[in-house]
């Protein structure tokens, strides 16, 4: 194998951006390590671009799956360049009524299934001296919104990690970044989406309504998965990557909104909090 052609190893590759991005790192000559959760997918990956497509069987909330999958990669390739943590899903419904057993899946996906994966990767990055951990987050990871408090706080916590992680390998040469995309033309808020419509007559003004509207632009997004797969593909060929990469002109919008927001809630009451150290 050429040491130009370098091992990407996506999570969640069967539809939407993983999809995508699958396509755009094959194109460019590299090859693709792609989870699924279906037996007869990784057939159809496998043949795809043979030789360089390969499917593997994992389930994120599974660790020994995952454990196994890494070995499978290393057994294989001997190296993993480029880890996209994609797979993940969103629940949406009122904080108060999502129940407790779909909160939970929902953090063993998007919270426990990529830390799972970003340990059994590094050691091997550590080993070659390099690597880039992407974390597919959300712009949802930097505001709270009605509808979307648990999707929220999984992908507030991706980020956190992110950003702690950026800071504990810059001295080992291994790159992270968070990708946020805003609303993209994917399956997210359609049937990849889990929805916990609101009984209690209070939220339905809000979250009932966000739901609604989600449900409604779903296949309307207007971020086109295409592109960017191309931008987090180029985004991996920088030698000094951002920690952030907002995807689409909404999610620019909202990173600009929520940080002026901020800046003027906490001038405003600094008096408040300032004065809470010891004289």
């Amino acid at each position: 194998m050429s040491a130009d052609k370098k091992v990407w190893f996506i999570t969640g590759v069967s539809s939407g951006l993983g999809k995508q991005l699958a396509k755009e790192v094959l194109s460019q000559g590299h090859i693709v390590v792609g989870t699924f959760r279906k037996q007869e997918q990784i057939e159809a990956f496998n043949n795809q671009k043979p030789g360089d497509s390969f499917g593997v069987l994992i389930d994120v909330t599974s660790s020994q799956m995952i454990i196994e999958g890494v070995k499978t990669v290393l057994d294989q390739f001997g190296k993993i360049d480029v880890l996209v943590n994609n797979a993940g899903y969103g629940v949406m419904g009122s904080i108060e009524e999502v129940s407790d057993e779909e909160v939970r899946r929902q953090f063993e996906v998007n919270v426990f299934g990529v830390l799972a994966t970003i340990r059994e990767v590094l050691p091997q990055m550590r080993k070659q001296g390099s690597g880039h951990i992407i974390n597919v987050t959300s712009i949802a990871g930097r505001i709270g919104s009605q509808g979307l408090g648990i999707y929220n706080a999984s992908k507030f916590a991706i980020e956190g990690v992110g950003e702690a992680l950026a800071a504990e390998l810059k001295p080992l040469n291994i790159k992270v970044t968070n990708v946020e995309p805003g609303p993209f033309r994917t399956e997210w808020a359609g049937r990849s989406a889990t929805y916990d419509n609101t009984k209690i007559k209070d939220y339905e003004s809000t979250v009932g309504k966000r739901i609604r509207d989600l449900q409604s632009l779903s296949g309307n997004q207007p971020g086109d998965p295409v592109k960017a797969a191309n931008a987090i593909y180029k985004l991996a060929q920088l030698e000094e990557p951002p920690v952030h990469l907002p995807l689409g002109k909404i999610a620019y919008e909202v990173f600009n909104k929520v940080n002026s927001g901020l800046i003027e809630e906490l001038a405003k009451f600094e008096d408040l909090g300032k004065e809470c150290d010891f004289d």
